[in-house]
């Protein structure tokens, strides 16, 4: 399985270029530019989430395209913004193997020989396959000896991994710190959410954690763990709040062989993800 930090080609959605994303979208082209990261243009893109609807890679050349099929989106104008993935890849040249399973690439935390995913993917595709056939399927796709599950947080509509939890390396997690989940539902989530911890067995440290302060459920502001990760890059959303200098140093300490930058990512959290959902990073 091809990591985060194994990768060295970033691309993003064109769609990003266009209306109230264009002034972030000129602030995180020139940082990647001033990084010297090599990226470039998914043309013909319908949304800004490259990561949910492109597809996993597993190797340097082969990549999974899973059913991109978001139990998010209600309106025919939502379901419009679904983009033409096939069309995408072969504008790139990408060739990618096709999968049955409804999953979006944002709910995919990978490792080297793990991945965890929220349980969505369990209800997602119940209806066609039993739990013992979706795992055993995805251990065959991401060639991976360990797949891991941890419960949906009710908080957020969207249930993506990525946005409560990453890897560090293989035997280390990052994850958010929920110690102020004070509602009963959420009391409920942030048990079952340590003892998937404790079943997963690894190691884990904290990342500051605040999204109390939204309007919506779709919102994202607050969400530090959606940062992107990439060569020797990390970079890490900011949203004006306190916690922003303390997320950035955590983050020099648990990844001290990275550059660490930041950007100010609340436009795009405000429409329901953050810096890894709208990056598709891979490797070349």
């Amino acid at each position: 399985m091809i990591t985060d930090q194994e990768s060295n080609f970033l691309y993003l959605a064109d769609s990003i270029k266009k209306g109230k994303y264009q002034d972030f979208s000129k602030r995180f082209e020139n940082l990647l530019i001033d990084s010297n990261i090599n990226y470039d243009w998914l043309i013909g893109t319908k949304d800004i989430w490259a990561v949910d609807f492109m597809p996993i890679q597993i190797n340097e050349n082969e990549y999974i395209q899973f059913e991109y099929k978001p139990d998010y989106l209600y309106t025919k104008a939502e379901l419009n913004s679904i983009s033409n993935v096939e069309e995408i890849c072969e504008r790139i040249g990408i060739k990618v193997k096709k999968s049955d399973l409804i999953i979006d690439g944002g709910n995919v935390v990978k490792a080297k020989n793990k991945v965890i995913l929220c349980d969505k993917v369990i209800f997602a595709n119940q209806n066609k396959f039993s739990r013992k056939e979706i795992v055993r399927e995805l251990h065959n796709l991401f060639q991976v000896e360990k797949i891991f599950f941890v419960p949906q947080d009710p908080s957020d509509i969207i249930g993506h991994a990525d946005g409560m939890i990453r890897f560090i390396d293989d035997n280390h997690l990052i994850v958010n710190d929920y110690n102020w989940e004070h509602e009963a539902k959420n009391r409920q989530f942030v048990r079952a959410f340590y003892i998937a911890l404790d079943n997963i067995g690894i190691e884990y440290e904290t990342l500051p954690y605040n999204p109390y302060s939204n309007r919506s459920t779709y919102h994202a502001n607050g969400i530090y763990i959606n940062y992107l990760q990439m060569n020797n890059l990390i970079v890490l959303p900011s949203f004006g709040f306190v916690e922003d200098e303390i997320a950035k140093n955590k983050m020099s300490v648990l990844f001290p062989q990275y550059k660490i930058e930041t950007i100010d990512s609340s436009i795009i959290a405000l429409n329901g993800g953050v810096l890894n959902c709208i990056t598709w990073n891979i490797y070349t």
